[in-house]
């Protein structure tokens, strides 16, 4: 039995609330991608990537059994770059589906969805600050560092007990948790401690539910570990750089590490079928990145070892290909999608 509550300090927030108010504050300041932001994602990485992407929600939507209209989903869809590179090799080898597809955009930012809206033009049917807001329909879902930003929860063991992480001052505050609080194991070792992304959790269990029930895939590429467990994952960066994730809030990216088997379990819950999680390296070398990237560099001779490397830090265990992983959450009648069939 949880205790309630004691009335908080003064300005005191609890974490998941700190962090969803700083990263709101922060992703409509600025445009935080590329170098002279504070991070590059995978799609300003390499073009392969989001070409790749682009034509395993085509051969998705083949094994869908090509339903036209079909809606095209990205979550926290940044510059709009991963979609630009998604459609243009659709449209070059995948023309059907290129013709099928409703582009829909989630993304809360005004900034933001005035880059895109820049790079996509007409070619978005509509944005929506929630996934709740799309419309109805078969859909193909594509989220690329999205749940990692999602607020998470942070419960500490101190003796016999928990106690829940606030912030304070930048500092933390550890308080009883309340009525609230998840289900938390009952043995721990002293200091461990557990994250827990409800807002992540429900987001997969609406998504396994939506697909269940109407058709289509979502691909969740992300970084975390396949097994859930203890462990402050919790971080900033500002320019490239690591900084303190409760100083100066709005003014750093805040992330977590995915809880991929806790996704999984809340979109299985809900009716869903799960592929994954794979790593990262694997499932792109499966889609064929490679080839694309060395396509790319014999075209472009003088811009080669560019393309060359960025495949590389894409898919090389050393770079982002163990540490991120790729998940699928689909309609329980569909084949496996490309990349999982023997995952």
């Amino acid at each position: 039995m949880t205790s309630p509550v004691p009335p908080a300090p003064p300005a005191a927030e609890r974490l998941d609330r700190f962090m969803a108010r700083a990263a709101a504050a922060y992703y409509a300041a600025r445009d935080p991608f590329g170098a002279a932001g504070d991070f590059t994602t995978a799609p300003e990485i390499s073009q392969a990537f989001g070409e790749c992407l682009g034509l395993w929600a085509a051969v998705t939507w083949a094994l869908m059994g090509r339903p036209d209209p079909v809606l095209l989903v990205e979550l926290g869809p940044g510059r709009g770059t991963l979609m630009a590179d998604a459609l243009r090799a659709a449209a070059e080898v995948a023309q059907p589906f290129r013709r099928a597809v409703r582009v829909h955009l989630v993304e809360a930012s005004p900034r933001l969805r005035a880059a895109q809206r820049a790079r996509l033009g007409d070619a978005v049917a509509a944005w929506h600050d929630d996934p709740a807001a799309l419309p109805p329909g078969p859909a193909l879902l594509l989220a690329n560092e999205f749940l990692d930003a999602l607020p998470v929860r942070q419960f500490v063991r101190r003796g016999a007990a928990w106690r829940e992480r606030w912030v304070a001052d930048g500092a933390f505050l550890e308080l009883p948790p309340g009525e609230d609080a998840p289900p938390l194991p009952p043995e721990a070792p002293e200091g461990a401690v557990l994250e827990v992304n409800e807002a992540a959790r429900a987001l997969a269990a609406a998504l396994g539910a939506r697909l269940a029930a109407q058709g289509g895939a979502a691909l969740i590429l992300d970084y975390g570990p396949a097994e859930g467990g203890f462990g402050d994952s919790l971080q900033a960066v500002r320019a490239h750089a690591r900084a303190d994730p409760l100083a100066e809030p709005g003014s750093a990216d805040l992330t977590a590490h995915v809880d991929f088997a806790a996704l999984a379990a809340a979109a299985r819950a809900a009716g869903a079928a799960v592929h994954g999680p794979l790593p990262q390296g694997v499932f792109l070398q499966r889609l064929g990145l490679a080839s694309r990237a060395a396509m790319l560099a014999a075209a472009r001779p003088a811009q080669a070892a560019a393309q060359l490397s960025a495949a590389h830090r894409l898919m090389a265990p050393e770079g982002m290909g163990r540490l991120f992983k790729a998940l699928c959450l689909c309609h329980p009648g569909l084949p496996a999608p490309p990349g999982f069939e023997t995952a």
